[in-house]
Order: structure tokens, then C-alpha cells, then sequence
């Protein structure tokens, strides 16, 4: 009898035991349920396409915020409206956002079509910047034509024409099978990328340079170029880089102040300096949106190159580390479209688009932040400047294009039923036809 009742205590235990470990696994299942269905979340034909969507809005609406608050200083220093420059940054926006819409729309081939046109185009406009009376300096460097009342800059121009001319060579000769020869692999590729970089640098932008080169290099990696080749390509950019660096007084002076800062916070440094000052007063959330006090002349050209300063001091370390996050989501989805088309050259386009909007902030949150040289390069779709907005968000549009591509994308939206724009028609009774 007590064995009995010892096993029926042994058991009653056990049994307790086995329940206490269930309950205990349980928030574990839990969890890792949840992760399951995140990874599968990411997984989805559309999550690209929606990432590039959602991302771009943002930082859409972060810039005209943040360009509205620093700008409006600026302005009512020079005498003007203080509206003046966010009245030109949202025309901006609002014409780029039907471009970019209609680039989304558009197939790849219409982007072929457009390769050869915009290389030219943006040559003719490098040029015309280094005819005096024709090229619009702006600090002492003259980068800009005049189109009507606005300035253009060809310099931005010349990315996404690189972008696309580069990748039609490479998806042509690749089909042609003629990329086993480095000859044909290099040229006339390196000469093209070289005559743009020399146009853009006889303007000193030596920050644009760096993107072509980043792009270039971008195209010879997806193309699958062999090691030796492409090591010795990063070597020559990286010899360029310096040479263009130390043979120029103005250049050399922002290097050697870099490695070692001199002078107070209004001296050769202010930039940076204030720069600093900017993001350490931000504190963890921000002195408040349009509250902060660097962008009273303090911290140069914060409404476009310095714009992360601003940023960290009216927003603080959340808001910086939301905007480093949205650009992570970026690189993110780009680089999740490059790798799942079979277009060539939707995957080389796709792949040199990313690398260019994600290393252009790279750069510029670098050099806010004082790990890397002041180049002059602004953020992309933050910073103030119609020329580098239109033609990112035309980029952006190109880049929602390729992500349409995607295996099972194309069920996916014949499934979801027709776009916002028309759902929004049809609510309004304009898609009816009249019998």
C-alpha cells in the first residue's frame, strides 16, 4: 500500500513538474513564433516594394519639416520671405513625386531607352558649367546652369545617367558573352565613368566624385568582376581620391583639419565644430522641433550639407538614430531587389541606385559626425537642393520599378486590386463609364 501511494506521489509530481515546464517553454514558443512570422513577413513578394514606399515618404517628410525650420532662419537673414526656400523645396517635392510615380509604372526597358540620352544630356551640362556667364557660382564654386528661375545642377544628373548607361553596357556585353576579356569588361566603361568624374571635379565637388566612383565600382561588383581586376580598380579609386585631396589647397585644408582640428568653434573648423555642438546639445530627445539655436548662423549650410546637426539637436540621438535606421531599411530593400531579379540589368541598376542613395548618406552622417571629411554632399531626400531631390525620387521610382519585378510580385498586386489612385477615382464615382 505505501508503494502505491508513493507512486501516485512520484507521479502527481511529475506531472507538476512536466506543467511548470510547459508554462515555462510557453513564452519561448511565444517568441519565437513571433520571429517566425516577422522572418516571414520579410519574405513576402511586395516587402521590398513597400519598404521603398514607406521609407521614402518618410524621409520625404522629415526633409520638408527640417529644411522648413532651418531654412526659414537663413531667409529672413537675407531679408527675404521666410518661406521662400521651403516654397521652392515642397514645388520640388510636389513635381518629383509624379516623376517618381511614373518611373514606378515604367518597365526597364523604358530606362534603357533613356541610358544613352541622359549620358549625353548630362555631359552637355558638365560642360556648359565651365563657361563663365553661363555656369551659376554658388560659393565660390560654379556647379549650376540656369534653368528659368531655378539653378540646376548636372552634377546630380550625371549619377543616374551613369547609373543607367553602365548597367545597359554591362547587361549588353554580358548577353553578347564578351565579359571574359577585361578589355571589353573595363571599356568603355572606365573612360565614360572617368569623363564624368574629371567634368564633375573641374567644378570642385569632390563628394559627387566619390558617388560616381562608388557607383562604378558598384556596377563591376554585381557583374561578378574577377578579384584581381577589382582590387585593382578599388586601388585606383582610392589613388585618385587622394591625389584629388592633397592637389588642391582648399581640399588639403579640410583634410589636414579633419586629422588634426585647429581653432575655435568660429574659426577654419566652425563647420565641424558647431556641427558637434549641435548633436551633443540635442540630448536623447531633442531641444524640440524648430527650437534649436546652431541654425542662428552657427552651423554653415544647415539647411543642406549640416542638416543632420539640425536634426540631432532639435530631434536628438532618437531622431538621428531613426533617420541612420531608415536608411538601413533602405539598403536593406535595395539590396534584397538586386539579388532576387534575373534581369541583368535590373540587378545592376537596382544594386548601383542603392549603393549610391545609401553611401551619399553614409558619407554625409560621417562627416556630420566627425569619423569622416567634410565633402559637401548632401542628404539624400533631406537636405534642401531641387536638382539632388528630383532626381533621388526618380531614382526611388526606378528602384519601386525593379522591386515590381520580383518573383510573385506581379500576382501579389494583380491580387491586391487596382492602385490607391484609381480605388481613390472610383470612390468618386470618375471611373464610370457613361452608357
Amino acid at each position: 500500500m505505501e508503494r502505491v501511494i508513493d507512486g501516485q506521489a512520484g507521479g502527481a509530481a511529475d506531472d507538476a513538474d512536466l506543467a511548470a515546464a510547459v508554462d515555462a517553454a510557453a513564452p519561448a514558443a511565444g517568441a519565437r513564433d513571433r520571429i517566425a512570422s516577422w522572418i516571414a513577413l520579410l519574405d513576402r513578394p511586395l516587402t521590398s516594394y513597400y519598404l521603398i514606399i514607406g521609407i521614402t515618404a518618410l524621409l520625404l517628410g522629415l526633409g520638408l519639416v527640417m529644411v522648413l525650420s532651418t531654412s526659414s532662419v537663413q531667409d529672413l537673414s537675407e531679408g527675404l520671405p521666410p518661406y521662400s526656400d521651403f516654397k521652392k523645396q515642397l514645388l520640388g517635392a510636389a513635381v518629383a513625386l509624379p516623376l517618381m510615380y511614373a518611373a514606378a509604372r515604367s518597365s526597364p526597358r523604358v530606362f534603357r531607352a533613356a541610358a544613352y540620352p541622359l549620358l549625353v544630356a548630362s555631359v552637355l551640362g558638365l560642360g556648359l558649367t565651365l563657361i563663365p556667364g553661363v555656369a551659376v557660382s554658388q560659393n565660390g564654386a560654379a556647379r549650376w546652369i540656369q534653368l528659368g528661375p531655378f539653378p540646376a545642377q548636372p552634377s546630380e544628373l550625371a549619377k543616374i545617367a551613369l547609373v543607367l548607361w553602365g548597367a545597359d553596357l554591362l547587361a549588353r556585353k554580358e548577353r553578347l558573352r564578351q565579359l571574359d576579356d577585361w578589355r571589353h569588361l573595363l571599356i568603355p566603361l572606365l573612360p565614360g565613368a572617368g569623363l564624368l568624374c574629371m567634368l564633375v571635379m573641374a567644378g570642385d565637388d569632390l563628394g559627387t566624385t566619390f558617388v560616381l566612383l562608388v557607383i562604378f565600382i558598384t556596377l563591376l561588383w554585381v557583374i561578378g568582376t574577377p578579384g584581381r581586376i577589382f582590387a585593382g580598380m578599388m586601388a585606383l579609386m582610392c589613388l585618385v581620391m587622394v591625389l584629388l585631396a592633397v592637389t588642391s589647397a582648399y581640399r588639403l585644408k579640410r583634410l589636414t583639419g579633419f586629422v588634426n582640428p585647429q581653432g575655435g568653434p568660429m574659426g577654419p573648423d566652425q563647420q565641424g565644430i558647431q556641427g558637434k555642438y549641435a548633436l551633443g546639445s540635442g540630448g536623447l530627445f531633442g531641444v524640440g522641433l524648430g527650437a534649436g539655436r546652431e541654425k542662428w548662423g552657427y552651423v554653415p549650410e544647415s539647411t543642406s550639407d549640416f542638416i543632420f546637426a539640425i536634426i540631432g539637436e532639435e530631434l536628438g540621438l532618437v531622431g538621428t538614430l531613426c533617420v541612420c535606421f531608415l536608411y538601413g531599411g533602405l539598403a536593406f530593400a535595395g539590396l534584397r531587389v538586386a539579388r532576387r531579379l534575373q534581369d541583368t540589368f535590373s540587378r545592376l541598376a537596382a544594386a548601383a541606385i542603392t549603393a549610391w542613395i545609401v553611401m551619399q548618406a553614409v558619407v554625409n552622417i560621417g562627416a556630420v559626425i566627425g569619423v569622416l571629411p567634410i565633402t559637401g554632399v548632401p542628404l539624400p531626400l533631406v537636405s534642401a537642393g531641387l536638382s539632388s531631390l528630383l532626381v533621388t525620387m526618380l531614382a526611388l521610382g526606378m528602384l519601386m520599378s525593379f522591386a515590381r519585378l520580383e518573383p510573385g510580385a506581379r500576382e501579389a498586386l494583380a491580387a491586391r486590386g487596382p492602385a490607391l489612385p484609381l480605388r481613390v477615382l472610383s470612390w468618386l464615382g470618375l471611373t464610370q463609364r457613361s452608357e
